[in-house]
């Protein structure tokens, strides 16, 4: 089995500053960051997905700062970026193709936003038959309201992670072995 590390979103809006900001991302990009170096040092592939918005929106705009991946893990020219305008990463994007390239059958999930494009891209990874496993201290969300009621980010957080446990992927820290 060959692992590669995805990550997902990682991009200026969700950070201070940004027009979609997120709950505590950059505790999650640190994550990234040490997931990255080790992947890198292992050399095991990262692929980057970074998400453009095609129709009117409010983040994530074509040719804006917001849009551009987080410096802090700049990919390097031998790293994809796989370029998506929808939550799952896999939806019209080359992405299966890229992995099936590299011979890619285990997925290390990391990124923003959890309960958005983390949680539809990890579910279709596991639809393709991926092994997955996703770090959740390498993932970021924010509150939410549903009929009235603020749910926390942290809340929100949780609950995605304990829906995706065990059904479609492994759900660890980054202290975990991989």
């Amino acid at each position: 089995m060959k692992k590669a590390l995805l990550i997902v979103d990682v991009q200026n809006d969700y950070f201070p500053d940004g027009k979609c900001r997120l709950h505590k991302p950059e505790e999650a990009l640190n994550t990234i960051k040490g997931l990255l170096k080790s992947f890198r040092e292992q050399n095991l592939p990262a692929i980057y997905v970074q998400h453009v918005s095609t129709m009117q929106a409010d983040f994530f705009i074509p040719n804006t700062e917001g849009v551009q991946i987080h410096k802090d893990i700049k990919p390097l020219d031998t790293e994809a970026v796989i370029v998506k305008h929808y939550p799952n990463s896999f939806y019209e994007t080359d992405l299966h193709n890229e992995l099936m390239k590299n011979e890619v059958t285990e997925l290390v999930v990391c990124g923003m936003m959890t309960h958005m494009c983390i949680d539809t891209t990890v579910r279709a990874a596991k639809e393709y038959g991926y092994k997955v496993t996703l770090i959740s201290d390498g993932c970021a969300a924010k509150a939410l309201e549903w009929n009235g009621v603020r749910i926390p980010a942290d809340t929100v957080q949780d609950v995605f992670m304990a829906s995706l446990n065990r059904k479609f992927a492994d759900v660890i820290t980054s202290v975990e072995p991989l």
